[in-house]
């Protein structure tokens, strides 16, 4: 049966020189986010009536350990709700996340100017390698961000989905890293802004509510510390997407 690279959980692949982050992008995601914080939470308090659930369940964490926020993914507005959702200056501050590689948004109108450039990028994201069929290469970068304690916002689908159609196309990404690093998990779910117009956001006709589900140790994923294969890999993304379900 096929299994996840590399070969050994102790093994740490040089990373090239140009995908080390120097640490300008480990300083504008927290610049950024904290800057805004204290406008974005009252817009969307008022706005979308933003209702914040399981915010208890993130007091005992801190941000010397790794922490992985699966969240559901229904909206452009995500990537910011969930920073937002968080208490100012949380020590779970900045979140960081994952993108495409730029040429992915080359015919995305406007969009290729943020989630494709620069400023995406201060923001926190980082892109994955995407067909390398190794997860090990192809997350590299969150690896060494999860190793350094930050705090990574996942799409565990990858794309925008109806509320109710959460996790039917989950990759193993979230799984991986999970084992790979040791990283706590946070199940997140979204609901309430799936492709909110602007008309509904201006007349105040939307709640978003945000959920923080339970801590998820890895130990409590994975038996052992063997290599898992990329099913068994599969299997634990689904467990954590039945968390998200929940919520």
């Amino acid at each position: 049966m096929e299994t996840v690279k590399p070969l050994a959980s102790n093994v740490r692949p040089l990373m090239p020189a140009s995908e080390t982050l120097p640490k300008l992008f480990y300083w504008t995601p927290w610049v950024l986010q904290t800057a805004i914080w204290p406008l974005v939470r009252p817009l969307f308090r008022f706005f979308i009536r933003l209702e914040i659930r399981g915010a208890e369940n993130l007091k005992l964490l801190t941000n010397k350990q790794g922490t992985i926020f699966a969240v559901s993914h229904s909206s452009e507005l995500d990537s910011v709700l969930v920073p937002a959702s968080l208490p100012f200056l949380s020590p779970l501050s900045p979140m960081f996340y994952t993108s495409r590689e730029s040429a992915f948004y080359i015919n995305s109108s406007w969009r290729r100017y943020f989630y494709g450039g620069c400023l995406f990028k201060l923001w926190g994201a980082h892109r994955l390698h995407s067909g390398k069929h190794n997860y090990e290469v192809s997350l590299q970068t969150h690896i060494q961000l999860l190793e350094a304690g930050k705090s990574l916002c996942m799409f565990p689908d990858g794309k925008q989905l109806p509320e109710n159609e959460v996790g039917t196309h989950a990759h193993g990404g979230v799984g991986f890293l999970a084992w790979r690093t040791g990283a706590i998990t946070i199940p997140v779910r979204i609901t309430g802004i799936y492709r909110p117009s602007t008309y509904e956001f201006l007349t105040r006709k939307r709640t978003a509510v945000v959920a923080f589900g339970k801590p998820i140790h890895s130990s409590e994923l994975f038996a052992g510390n063997e290599q898992p294969t990329v099913d068994e890999v599969r299997k634990i993304v689904e467990l954590v997407v039945n968390e998200i379900r929940k919520l």
